[in-house]
């Protein structure tokens, strides 16, 4: 598996926490898109399928890495009215690996 770089996994972990700590200060009920879109990309960066798992890995993969986390204020998955598969779905390449 492809492992992500550690400053790049950082940026993504720390924009979905500060975007999902302002909807949660904002009182927003549903994820916005740009915060689907890094769920997304942080179960394709960790080899995920769940925005909970992704963020877990992230977290034991930068601390593994010697990079400085800060943790989840709130999860964004646990809140009324959002979707918890927004990250879900996760393809394979056509044909699988190496086509």
């Amino acid at each position: 598996m492809l492992m992500p770089h550690p400053t790049t996994l950082h940026k993504l972990l720390e924009e979905y926490q500060a975007l999902a700590a302002q909807e949660a200060a904002d009182g927003v009920t549903k994820s916005g898109q740009r915060v689907q879109d890094l769920a997304y990309t942080l179960c394709v960066s960790t080899g995920t399928r769940d925005v909970q798992q992704a963020l877990d890995y992230a977290r034991r993969y930068l601390a593994a890495a010697g990079e400085q986390v800060v943790p989840t204020v709130v999860p964004l998955h646990g809140r009324p009215g959002v979707r918890r598969d927004a990250a879900r779905t996760v393809r394979e390449p056509a044909g699988g690996v190496g086509s």
